[in-house]
C-alpha cells in the first residue's frame, strides 16, 4: 500500500494540497509572460506550485516552453551563467541529438567544447570551459530570447533559490546585470522564487534593488484548515483508514497548518492507525517529530546567544509587548533597544517573520519545541 502523504519533496498531483487560487494565478502570469517573484516562508510549497502550474500549462498550450533550475550552488556569475545556459539547453531539448544541435547553433561561439554525456541513460550537456580562464559573458542571458526568437515560442524560465544571488560579490551589479538584459525580453517570463523570506524581500521589495517592481510578487498564504480536514480525510479514506474531519482539523492545528509538517504528521498518524485514528494517535506522532528533531533544534540554538535564545521563548510564549519593563526583566533582553537588534539577527536567519507589530516564529515545530524544552514559566 503506498504512503498517501509526502513531504521533503516537490509534491504533485493527488499528494498536493489546495493552492487552486494561486495555480491560476501562476498559469496566468505563465500566458501572460509576467515576470514574477514568489515569495513565503520556507516549505509552504513555493517549488509543489510552480510544478504544479507547469504542468496544467502544459497540457493546454503547447507553444510554451519551460526551463527549471536550481542555483542554490552557485557562488559567483559565472555559475550562475554556465548552469542557466545548461538548463535551458537540457529542457528546450527532447533528444541528446536536438541538445547537440541547440547548443551548436545557439552557443556554440561562446564555449571552445561542448559534448553529450549520457550517464545513467540521462544526457547532459558539458560546455568544456575553465570558468577562471575563460570567462563566459553576460549575453548568455538573453539566450532564452534568443530561442523563443528563433522556434517562435514562449519561453519560461523558472529559477529556483534565486536568494543566492544574494550571496554573490557586488551582488548589486549582478542585479543590474540580469534586469537590464531580461527586462527587454519580449517573449520570456522569469519566475523567481527561493527558501530565505528575508532576502526575497530585500531582492525584491526594496525601494533601491535593481529588481523593484521587476514584476508580479505573489506571496503564499498558509492553505485553510478546512482545506487540510477535506485532504487528509479523503486520503485516509482512499488507504481503507479513517480520520474524522474535527480530527483531521486537529491535525493540521497542531503544526499550524504548515503545508510540509501537515503532510508530515499526518503520514506519522497515518502508519500509526490500524483502521481508525484518534488524539491519542495524533499526539503521539507529534512527539515522535519532535522527538526526531531535538538535535537539529538544539544545535540550532546553541548557534544564538543567550539574549536571542530568550527572545525566541517570549516569542514562543505569545508575549506582545516585548519592550515592555516586566518583559525585558523577566527574559533578561537588556534595554529596548536591543529588541530590534535581536530581531534583525532573528529575521536574517529566517527564524522569524515581522509583519508590523506582530512577530511569529517561522518554524512551528521549532516554536513547539521551544515551549516544551526551554518554557521559562
Amino acid at each position: 500500500m503506498n504512503i498517501p502523504f509526502a513531504y521533503g519533496k516537490i509534491v504533485e498531483d493527488t499528494d498536493f494540497t489546495d493552492r487552486t487560487d494561486e495555480t491560476a494565478h501562476l498559469m496566468g502570469n505563465f500566458l501572460s509572460l509576467t515576470n514574477t517573484a514568489i515569495i513565503s516562508p520556507r516549505r509552504w510549497g513555493k517549488s509543489s506550485l510552480v510544478a504544479k502550474a507547469i504542468k496544467a500549462t502544459q497540457v493546454e498550450q503547447k507553444d510554451i516552453l519551460f526551463v527549471r533550475m536550481n542555483v542554490f550552488k552557485c557562488d559567483n556569475p559565472q555559475e550562475f551563467y554556465s548552469l542557466f545556459a545548461k538548463k535551458i539547453l537540457e529542457d528546450i531539448s527532447s533528444s541528446s541529438e536536438a541538445l547537440l544541435a541547440n547548443a551548436k547553433e545557439f552557443i556554440a561561439r561562446l564555449f571552445p567544447k561542448l559534448t553529450i554525456g549520457d550517464p545513467l541513460s540521462q544526457y547532459e550537456l558539458s560546455l568544456g570551459v575553465d570558468l577562471r580562464n575563460d570567462p563566459i559573458g553576460e549575453d548568455i542571458l538573453d539566450l532564452p530570447q534568443q530561442i523563443a526568437t528563433k522556434k517562435r515560442k514562449k519561453v519560461v524560465v523558472c529559477i529556483d533559490e534565486f536568494q543566492q544571488i544574494g550571496e554573490f560579490r557586488d551582488t548589486l551589479k549582478f542585479q543590474k546585470t540580469l534586469r537590464t538584459h531580461w527586462q527587454d525580453h519580449s517573449d520570456v517570463a522569469y519566475i523567481l522564487y527561493g527558501s530565505k523570506k528575508h532576502m526575497m524581500l530585500h531582492i525584491f521589495g526594496e525601494y533601491n534593488s535593481p529588481f523593484y517592481r521587476f514584476g508580479d510578487m505573489m506571496f503564499l498564504p498558509k492553505i485553510a484548515n478546512e482545506e487540510w480536514r477535506e485532504f487528509v480525510v479523503e486520503r485516509f479514506k482512499e488507504t481503507g483508514k479513517s480520520i474524522t474531519p474535527d480530527l483531521a482539523g486537529y491535525l493540521a492545528e497542531q503544526v499550524e497548518n504548515h503545508p510540509y509538517y501537515v503532510q508530515q504528521l499526518a503520514q506519522y498518524t497515518w502508519l500509526r492507525t490500524t483502521d481508525i485514528c484518534s488524539e491519542t494517535i495524533i499526539n503521539q506522532a507529534l512527539q515522535a517529530m519532535l522527538d526526531s528533531l531535538n538535535l537539529q533544534f538544539v544545535n540550532l540554538m546553541d548557534t544564538l546567544t543567550e539574549k536571542q535564545r530568550s527572545f525566541l521563548c517570549a516569542v514562543s510564549e505569545g508575549v506582545k509587548n516585548l519592550s515592555a519593563t516586566a518583559t525585558l526583566q523577566r527574559y533578561q533582553l537588556g534595554t529596548s533597544g536591543h529588541i530590534r537588534i535581536l530581531k534583525d539577527a532573528l529575521t536574517k536567519r529566517d527564524l522569524i517573520d515581522v509583519t508590523g507589530k506582530e512577530i511569529e516564529i517561522q518554524d512551528p515545530l521549532f516554536k513547539r519545541w521551544i515551549l516544551q524544552e526551554y518554557n521559562k514559566m
